[in-house]
């Protein structure tokens, strides 16, 4: 349950229940009710202070797994593209360009072989 998860990363980084609640900046006592879970829907705002504050994502916080898992360097790679103006309906220009350069490589390594 979501209030199992909470208060085991809380413990493993050796948080007191208040100051996880001070830095969340939700109440002590919701925060002790989501752990006892007393709480059991917590809203996904409150979800996401929580879990910014442990240093999770709000999928791990909430104890489920997904499937191919995005490492967090290509999700700032994808909210830099985002930062530059890159719009996803020009993704498939971009994966042009990328396959362009791949076959570079492929062809200098190739060279380089022989």
């Amino acid at each position: 349950m979501i209030g199992d998860n909470i208060q085991n990363l809380r413990k493993k980084r050796g948080m007191s229940l208040t100051v996880l609640a001070e830095y969340a900046d939700i109440s002590k006592s919701y925060l002790s009710n989501i752990e006892r879970n007393l709480n059991k829907n917590p809203s996904v705002h409150m979800i996401g202070k929580i879990a910014s504050v442990l240093e999770v994502s709000p999928i791990e916080l909430l104890g489920l797994k997904q499937e191919n898992e995005i490492e967090p360097e290509w999700l700032e790679f994808i909210y830099e593209l985002k930062k530059c103006g890159v719009e996803k309906e020009r993704i498939k220009e971009y994966k042009l360009l990328i396959d362009f350069i791949n076959w570079q490589h492929e062809v200098q390594n190739d060279h380089i072989k022989k």
